[in-house]
């Protein structure tokens, strides 16, 4: 199955990519709501027991499937559904390494900006994306801690989603929704990819055999 794997999430990554970036519905309809389960599935094939970041991505996939949909109550039910996903993985990456407190900072700075910046166009939304992001730059935050790789995926991640704020803002920008795309898919991968690379090592203290977590921070 591992073997096969890449082949199987990159077609059907084409085939999201593809729908977005010639306005397909039907191809996305066929490929976004099984970008996560996909990833899901690596990681309990690899992992081998249920984790929160499981959890994550099944948010994910009700979160694709909603903003699938238009309308401003589907993009909601998104957010909520991202939200989960958000803390999920917030949860899971504070039970490892702690990032550095200039990387807190770094995305604290970056969320009060972006939001100071998009407040006057964003109307009825202006309190669900802003405390969506608070979560978003905490889980951004917490992902540093967990590897090289992570952290790039929890940036990844923070700027899919700022571009979807910014169409939410009215601001359109070319090319945005499939950049949007790619990054958000980028992001999952490498965060599902990171976590799955964590290793249980051993140490024997006093003779005696205890497991602990370890990071594995190669990329």
């Amino acid at each position: 199955m591992l073997r096969a794997w890449p082949w199987i999430f990159g077609a059907v990554v084409v085939v999201e990519l593809v729908g977005v970036a010639f306005d397909l519905p039907a191809l996305q309809w066929v490929a976004k709501p099984l970008l996560a389960p996909l990833l899901a599935v690596r990681l309990l094939a690899v992992r081998r027991r249920w984790e929160l970041v499981a959890t994550g991505l099944v948010f994910a996939t009700a979160g694709d499937v909603a903003l699938l949909l238009p309308g401003t109550t589907a993009f909601l039910v998104g957010m909520g559904c991202f939200l989960g996903t958000q803390l999920a993985f917030l949860t899971a990456f504070l039970r490892h390494r702690r990032a550095p407190a200039v990387v807190f900072a770094g995305y604290l700075a970056l969320w009060a900006g972006a939001n100071a910046l998009l407040w006057g166009r964003l109307a009825d939304l202006r309190l669900p994306v802003l405390g969506y992001s608070l979560a978003l730059s905490l889980m951004a935050t917490a992902a540093a801690g967990v590897s090289r790789r992570a952290a790039v995926g929890g940036a990844l991640f923070l700027l899919s989603d700022l571009l979807i704020g910014v169409g939410a803002a009215g601001v359109e920008l070319p090319g945005r929704g499939l950049l949007v795309m790619v990054t958000y898919v980028a992001a999952l991968h490498l965060l599902t990819h990171a976590w799955s690379e964590r290793r249980d090592g051993r140490v024997r203290p006093a003779g005696r055999t205890v497991e602990m977590a370890t990071a594995d921070h190669v990329l």
